[in-house]
This record gives C-alpha cells, structure tokens and sequence, in this order.
C-alpha cells in the first residue's frame, strides 16, 4: 500500500518526504498505513489520500469520462479484492511463511516479547479478516488461482498501452505497480506467487516502465523502492 501511495504522488508529480517510523500503524488515524502529513493533517490510506489530493486540485483521472471511471473504480476493485487480499494470506495465512519470514520480519522493531506478541495479533486480526470475507478455507492453490485470474484480467485490459488508459497514467495504475512491484520484488518461502505475475510479459514490462520512469534517480527519496534494488533483476 505504501507503494501505491508513493508511485500516485510520483504521478502527480508533487513532493513527498518518506519516513518509516516502526510504529506507523499505531500513528494512522485509521490503524493501516499509509498515512501522510500535512500542515496540522493527517490522512490515511489510499482512496482518502486520493480524494485529500483531488480536492487540492491534483487528480490523475479528470481526463476520463464517466464510463472509463467506473470502469477504472472497477479494476481497482478487483486488485484489492484480489491481490491484496493474496498478499495478506501468503504472509499470514501460509503457516510456514508467517514462522520464518513474517514474524521475525513484522517484529523485528521491537524487543522480546513484544514482538512476537504484536506479531501474533497482527496475525489473528489479519486471520479474522480472512475467515470473514471466505478466505480462511482456501487452499494456497486456490488463492493462486484467484491471483492467476486476477492478472489474467489486468493483462488483457491493459494489452500494448502504456498505461490502462493509454498514454497517461490513471489512480489503477499506480495501484496495480504498487501491488504487482511487492509481489515481485518480496522474499517468501515460495516463489509461486511471483511467477504468477510474470507469466504476463505486459505486466511486468510496466512495473518496470514505472519504476523507470517515476523512481530512477529518486531512490533517495524513496526509501521502499532502495530497499528493495537488491530483486530488481526480476524486472529486467
């Protein structure tokens, strides 16, 4: 998610300090980041980020007309139904992952036992969340599936363009990098889920298309994508 938010502030070309504090979860006003900070405000998560910078006056989508809105509000939709949602239940659902990756990555902020006990309750609110929306009986093949389809779809809407709405980038599509450039570039027990997102040549091609054109020679500024420079070799 905070990719998302860091590629949409690229695209609107306005300036943005990244800071990552280990307790940002704790800071948001709704509990998820990201959030950001400005003047005496704080807003936090994607789609209020972006209605917060619409009424500023920036927006990606004002070219669009009523259909290709819907349509975009659609497919933006369906990758946090989707990919999100597969993201999550890969770290935190996959018992494997969460003992050898998960819980020492989320807690290793904090000293013992605190971090396993803010790990473990991460997990069973992240497992709550799962077993609300249907997920929780799922097998990893089936989530798999579902992310298979998921990009199968992404895929043919974007075909040969540049972006998902031609030549100009839209609030999808820095939605779909954020999404698909952590899949890509985040160490799991399995790589399943990353080769997945390269059977689709067009969407690698534009994760790597954006991360050239709005994140190259910015890496000092954007402390998410230096800190993950060291898979880039899945893009190229």
């Amino acid at each position: 998610a905070t990719l998302c938010f860091q590629a949409f502030l690229q695209m609107c070309n306005l300036p943005v300090r990244v800071i990552c504090r280990a307790n940002a979860e704790y800071m948001s006003p709704s509990g998820k980041v990201p959030f950001i900070h400005v003047g005496n405000q704080v807003v936090s998560e994607l789609g209020p980020i972006v209605q917060f910078v619409k009424a500023k006056g920036h927006s990606l989508s004002d070219g669009l007309d009523e259909v290709q809105k819907a349509e975009m509000k659609a497919y933006m939709e369906l990758v946090n139904n989707m990919l999100l949602t597969a993201e999550l239940y890969l770290q935190w659902c996959d018992d494997v992952t969460v003992e050898e990756i998960t819980h020492p990555r989320y807690g290793s902020p904090y000293p013992w036992p605190l971090n396993r006990i803010l790990s473990y309750q991460k997990q069973w609110e992240v497992r709550r969340k799962m077993k609300a929306i249907g997920w929780a009986g799922k097998t990893l093949e089936q989530v798999l599936e579902d992310v298979d389809q998921c990009c199968h779809a992404l895929s043919q809407r974007l075909g040969t363009q540049p972006y998902f709405f031609n030549k100009q980038p839209t609030e999808l599509d820095a939605l779909v990098f954020g999404h698909l450039f952590t899949i890509l570039t985040t160490q799991l027990i399995t790589d399943e889920l990353s080769e997945k997102v390269k059977n689709y040549s067009n969407l690698t091609a534009f994760c790597r298309r954006i991360e050239q054109q709005y994140f190259e020679g910015h890496e000092k500024d954007s402390s998410t994508i230096a800190a993950r420079s060291s898979k880039r070799s899945l893009l190229r």
